[in-house]
């Protein structure tokens, strides 16, 4: 959630529209930001901190000495259901509320040591196991967790220590001749059992398969730009007094090549979809997975073993190593506000990491910096932001003064002209401050105002725990968190993943249904200077929290590099793009596909078209459609069309329903019904008829009938085609999908036929290191061991 919860936005709305007339013109007149503030936060009263103090302890944040039995017992309940991935979810909630060095969080490490185990996860499996015994776990089940280790081990190839383990193992039984017999025989059986294995890899160790590892150096810029770190030497900074800072090909490019490799400035994880919790309800604790129980709260890495803040319950990282630098940079600020910044939103909380980071850049250098911009008369004004106002094919322009030619330095550069990933950079974002309405800009200030008051509250308290020119200076620090969360609206990026859930039971036989969630917020400074397209001519994609940029297509010298806001040609009709784009980035959007369909707009895209239900042809038109067929002289209103389509979309949902209750051959049904029913109004190139196709696909796949849900998919892929085009990323999701049908059919033929299509689509927006390529990797040197077996013809 980037913006504060609804109960305090529409608290702070009303309490604007209270306010007198006079009031709400000074703030909405104020020429710094320094004035919104100060005039802002005075009005700011106790009753109001009350309130938003009772809707940040909605949030369970804290460790609670209760939760950590109750998650382990849920966790045990999925264990015994072979539900492994929940019941690990389910042991790191408990672990999270566990305090350190207790029994409790040493039984939820050994328990989810054991679910680990029996997801192959071996080497989490160790770090579990000793994190468990690291925290005190009971002597007298420490022979199952080192059996367990052993296992691990032994899988691993790691044969000496196993060993070494069996023989510490032994020697601790001896020592112990109180150990009951029965129990005593069991663990002689299990130990000889590993003996044996141990002896069974030794002989075996020479084809012993080296694990894969992942090439990053793939992801390094084959040339820096010494101008722009993190960008290509293909690219160069320019500047226009229209669209402000801009990037061009400095050369002619290729599709695929790198153009900027940038770590985040600051992220903050989305925590996805987590409402306050409520008095009065049957259990205060959530046991839904949300992307904090799966991913590193620093480095945003997918994780299944979490390791939690010692502080509190919401912060948890991939490694002790993350918690420590989390909390050496930032966290131990946040930690005690944690239902604060819950409550306050993403936006509030960047503000606030962003100036916690600034810090360790020279606080007293940024503190003047800071003091002498925020008191500017026109800082406010997008005069005083855009520094340059003259075109420029270089770093700087130049400008007239007392006969003399100056070079303006373009904003966030430093005094060499270099543009950095440095809060220099991040500090001159535009907040677009005079676009903003009165009422955001105020809600903005009330929610940094209240945060900067619990900070000061805290300094009070714990002295010592804050850096001087921090303490003296929070004023001034709020200044500039007002304007960060007033920058990110239209400079936040979203940092996305792709999730995976499989569309059959079967581990064996899984077959991706990927989808690009939003994963994290965060400020890239060298991203933020690309402008935006509707069909732009580059890709983003992310690993961990570094984003990279490749060429989507051939970019010619001289030619503007461009990346996309959200609004796309193939999601978005122009009308709509338009209308998002003004609202939220504040420009009327003038690329090339925004005036082609602007002068198409009567035809309407092809994935959305309507057909005739006599020939078959497209319909046109505005309200009244008809093919212009000499034959088809019956027009027809699309008033008349669209509830069909609006049932057609809610049997669907409910066909999906059906399917994901198990009800497969039902589901089936439905959109076969469907799919007859869509033939008679809509094109066959329409996204509805492709969303059917792909439901069809999924729900065949879970009945294993592969060249069944390959034939769907091959329709589906039509309309995709269509819809995004034959190179675009959407395009290399779904041939990756169709390549693991064919693997699975054992149709050899195709199959590497479409891995070949997949992988050349893929490495254009990825690189050889995306998952999918590798997985597409492994499956083509599996395949090309096998005897052809036809799955059929390709549709």
């Amino acid at each position: 959630m980037d913006l504060p919860v609804d109960e305090w936005k529409s608290y702070i709305f009303q309490k604007w529209s209270l306010l007198p007339k006079s009031i709400q013109d000074t703030i909405s007149t104020a020429d710094t930001l320094r004035d919104i503030f100060l005039h802002s936060s005075s009005l700011l009263q106790p009753e109001d901190e009350m309130f938003l103090k009772s809707l940040s302890r909605g949030y369970l944040v804290g460790k609670d000495p209760n939760a950590p039995p109750f998650y382990r017992e849920e966790g045990n309940k999925k264990f015994q259901k072979k539900d492994y991935m929940g019941a690990t979810v389910l042991y790191s909630k408990g672990i999270s509320h566990a305090k350190p060095h207790s029994a409790d969080i040493s039984l939820c490490y050994a328990n989810r040591s054991a679910a680990l185990f029996y997801l192959d996860e071996y080497e989490m499996c160790l770090k579990d196991i000793t994190r468990a015994q690291m925290h005190g776990y009971p002597e007298s089940l420490q022979p199952k967790v080192t059996l367990r280790k052993v296992e691990c081990l032994v899988t691993l190839g790691r044969l000496q220590e196993a060993g070494q383990t069996i023989r510490d193992l032994e020697s601790n039984f001896a020592a112990k001749p109180s150990l009951a017999a029965a129990q005593f025989q069991i663990l002689q059986r299990n130990l000889c059992r590993l003996k044996m294995k141990v002896q069974e890899r030794e002989n075996l160790t020479a084809s012993f398969p080296a694990t894969l590892t992942k090439a990053f150096e793939d992801m390094d810029l084959r040339e820096e730009n010494e101008q722009i770190p993190g960008a290509s030497s293909s690219v160069s900074l320019c500047m226009d007094p229209l669209k402000g800072r801009y990037l061009i090909a400095t050369k002619d490019i290729l599709p695929g090549e790198l153009l900027v490799k940038e770590d985040a400035f600051v992220s903050v994880l989305n925590l996805g979809e987590r409402p306050p919790l409520h008095h009065g309800v049957e259990s205060k604790w959530d046991t839904q997975v949300t992307n904090g129980d799966l991913y590193c709260h620093r480095c945003l890495r997918h994780t299944l073993a979490t390791v939690p803040c010692d502080g509190c319950s919401y912060a948890k990282y991939c490694s002790h190593e993350c918690m420590q630098q989390a909390w050496d940079l930032y966290h131990n600020r946040e930690c005690p506000l944690g239902g604060l910044l819950l409550t306050l939103g993403i936006f509030c909380h960047i503000a606030l990491r962003s100036t916690l980071l600034a810090r360790f850049e020279d606080a007293s250098k940024v503190i003047r910096k800071l003091c002498v911009e925020m008191t500017n008369k026109d800082m406010c004004s997008p005069e005083s932001e855009n520094l340059a106002q003259t075109p420029s094919s270089d770093l700087g322009g130049e400008s007239e003064k007392n006969g003399k030619t100056v070079k303006t330095p373009v904003p966030g550069c430093n005094l060499n002209g270099k543009y950095e990933n440095n809060y220099n950079a991040v500090f001159h974002l535009m907040p677009h401050t005079e676009n903003h309405s009165p009422e955001y800009k105020f809600l903005c200030a009330l929610s940094v105002s209240a945060l900067c008051r619990q900070l000061e509250t805290a300094d009070s308290s714990k002295p010592a725990t804050a850096p001087p020119a921090w303490c003296s200076e929070l004023s001034t620090w709020g200044v500039a968190m007002l304007k960060h969360m007033l920058q990110l609206q239209c400079n936040a990026q979203a940092v996305t993943t792709i999730q995976q859930p499989a569309l059959s039971g079967s581990k064996e036989n899984s077959v991706s249904n990927s989808r690009q969630v939003r994963l994290a917020t965060g400020i890239f400074p060298v991203v933020s200077l690309l402008n935006h397209s509707c069909s732009p001519n580059t890709s983003v994609s992310f690993i961990s929290t570094v984003a990279t940029i490749r060429a989507s297509e051939k970019i010619g010298k001289g030619q503007e590099i461009l990346h996309c806001y959200g609004p796309h040609r193939s999601r978005m009709a122009v009308a709509e793009r338009q209308q998002k784009l003004r609202s939220q980035y504040f420009f009327d959007c003038g690329c090339p596909a925004c005036q082609k369909e602007k002068h198409q707009a009567a035809v309407g895209p092809r994935w959305e078209a309507f057909c005739c239900d006599r020939c078959g042809a497209p319909l046109q038109g505005g309200d009244i459609l008809s093919c212009g067929s000499t034959s088809c002289t019956e027009p027809v209103s699309r008033d008349r069309l669209i509830p069909r389509l609006q049932d057609l979309r809610q049997q669907v949902g409910q066909a999906r329903k059906l399917f994901g209750s198990g009800q497969l051959e039902r589901a089936i049904q439905l959109l076969l019904g469907c799919r007859h029913d869509a033939e008679s109004f809509l094109s066959a190139e329409h996204s509805m008829v492709g969303e059917m196709e792909d439901a069809l696909a999924q729900a065949y796949a879970a009945l294993g009938d592969w060249q069944k849900s390959a034939t769907h998919l091959q329709k589906s892929l039509r309309v995709v085609e269509v819809q995004h085009g034959p190179s675009s990323v959407e395009m290399g999701h779904e041939l990756f999908k169709l390549a693991q049908l064919f693997f699975n059919g054992f149709a050899i033929p195709e199959a590497l036929n479409t891995i070949q299509r997949a992988e050349k689509v893929l490495m254009v927006h990825y690189g050889p290191c995306n998952d999918e390529i590798q997985e597409l990797q492994k499956m083509k040197s599996c395949l090309l061991d096998l005897p052809p077996i036809s799955l059929g013809p390709s549709v």
